[in-house]
């Protein structure tokens, strides 16, 4: 348990500064700098596939990098709660796959573990910069004046 806790919560501290990163930069270059770290996150498992898997699992790996790239690309030309989405789903990829399924030969737990901290953490921190830009103040009312 010591373990896992562990490699959470540095899932976690390694995310804080992307989420401050979030929080500053305009939307639409949030969308192309996480967009491409999400490409990048899946890619890194192809580099696990290549030390520790076989040819199977390179391709298993490998249908990750279009898979992620979908909510990429939907973020660009739809909406930004698309990469969000992407992040959200990314630690199924992590947990199903490699830490508790037949991939966990393929990919260091440690890495498991903490790659899904930091994939929950980035999908909750793009998710509430969204909406604080998609929320418009009503400025038909004064401020301060409830009624």
């Amino acid at each position: 348990m010591l373990f896992f806790s562990f490699w959470f919560l540095a899932g976690l501290v390694a995310a804080y500064p992307f989420h401050v990163t979030i929080r500053r930069l305009p939307v639409d270059k949030v969308v192309s700098f996480m967009g491409y770290l999400l490409l990048v996150a899946a890619i890194i498992y192809l580099g696990f596939a290549l030390l520790w898997g076989d040819a199977f699992w390179f391709l298993v790996e490998a249908c990750g990098v279009p898979f992620y790239g979908v909510f990429f690309w939907l973020a660009l030309n739809r909406s930004p709660y698309w990469l969000a989405l992407g992040w959200l789903l990314h630690p199924l990829w992590d947990a199903a796959l490699h830490l508790l399924g037949p991939g966990h030969e393929v990919a260091p737990s440690w890495y498991a573990i903490g790659c899904l901290s930091f994939d929950l953490a980035i999908a909750v921190s793009l998710s509430s910069r969204f909406f604080s830009h998609t929320r418009k103040p009503d400025l038909s009312k004064p401020a301060g004046i409830h009624k």
